[in-house]
């Protein structure tokens, strides 16, 4: 391959645009992160679209040239707080050269992500069109699924619920010093390997109800483009300190759809945490200022389970399942400690 991975140019928007456009299509000759975007599929064009207005200033934009045709596009978000990077957009096109085009796009960009001191990289992707063992090829290591499930703009969302209702199902608004609770509900209901890798902090709970991406998932990038709003829930062991369920509010901005995460003890009927948020979400859309009811996304990691049985039991219908990448650009070290002592 006689081509160079090179940063994106203004004069580049037009040629980028129909390359994105492209990708999402039913095509041999095109390869992309096969993620789920609109229509009868939600796709990456449409949630992630272009002009780069939508770029924040530690925002990437590659693209490979070849002989002055632009053939591979890689667009990247970087979180500065966590010095992490997630891969939005990967797409190429070209007979037979997609795959090694793609490859040199992630390549390039891992050199240049460790320069700019990123510690994690982040993809999700759709398990066809060699997609996870390209990333595995570059390093990437394979930590989990998550199902996408959309609930359709044709079905009517529940009406909002009054203050008193909701501080009879032990709803309230989250707060900074939920940090510490919040993290110990994920480490109960998250796989120990899973948070070992994800590695969150408290100063990342402590964000939410901002435009925090904690808990992390595959449709984390849209968050930029939404209101954010995080509940938790309580119940009778409130004293414990204890919290049962979070519930994660992305009211869209923008002609997207709007977003709904729930992180929950396995024990917790969630089917009233649900119903609170789509009424939200209504009430929101109501309020004027967001756009129409463009359906509700809910992203549901495999190990969740059956939270994806209640979500469907409120309207939603599995989209896409996609597979959850990441590759560390430091190596751990076992931290030093105290031991015992026998004379």
């Amino acid at each position: 391959m006689t081509g160079r991975v090179r940063l994106a140019r203004l004069t580049d928007l037009a040629a980028l645009g129909e390359l994105s456009r492209l990708s999402q299509q039913d095509n041999v000759d095109a390869r992309s992160l096969g993620l789920p975007v609109s229509g009868p599929r939600i796709g990456v064009f449409s949630l992630f679209r272009l002009p780069l207005g939508a770029f924040r200033p530690n925002d990437l934009l590659f693209v490979y040239e070849d002989e002055r045709r632009i053939s591979g596009l890689l667009r990247v978000e970087r979180d500065a707080s966590r010095d992490e990077m997630t891969i939005v957009e990967l797409d190429a096109i070209g007979s037979g050269d997609s795959g090694d085009t793609r490859f040199r796009l992630v390549q390039h960009l891992l050199r240049d992500g460790t320069k700019r001191g990123t510690f994690r990289f982040h993809v999700a992707c759709a398990d066809g069109q060699g997609n996870v063992e390209l990333f595995m090829q570059a390093g990437f290591a394979r930590y989990g699924q998550e199902r996408l499930l959309f609930r359709k703009p044709a079905k009517a969302l529940p009406q909002p619920w009054t203050e008193e209702r909701a501080r009879g199902a032990g709803i309230r608004l989250s707060q900074p010093l939920d940090a510490l609770s919040l993290a110990r509900l994920y480490m109960i209901v998250t796989p120990a390997p899973v948070a070992r890798l994800e590695s969150y902090r408290l100063p990342d709970w402590e964000r939410q109800a901002t435009a925090s991406r904690v808990p992390r998932s595959s449709l984390a990038p849209i968050l930029r483009f939404a209101e954010m709003e995080s509940y938790v829930q309580i119940g009778p062991d409130e004293a414990a300190n204890q919290l049962h369920a979070l519930l994660q509010i992305g009211v869209a901005r923008e002609e997207q759809p709007h977003y709904l995460k729930i992180m929950a003890l396995p024990e917790t009927d969630v089917a009233q945490l649900i119903d609170f948020g789509l009424g939200l979400i209504a009430a929101r859309i109501e309020k004027g200022g967001s756009c129409p009811d463009n359906g509700v996304l809910a992203p549901v990691r495999t190990y969740e389970s059956p939270l994806d049985r209640r979500l469907e039991e409120q309207g939603f219908s599995s989209l896409e399942t996609v597979t959850l990448l990441m590759k560390e650009a430091v190596v751990r070290v076992a931290e030093p400690s105290l031991v015992p002592a026998v004379r």
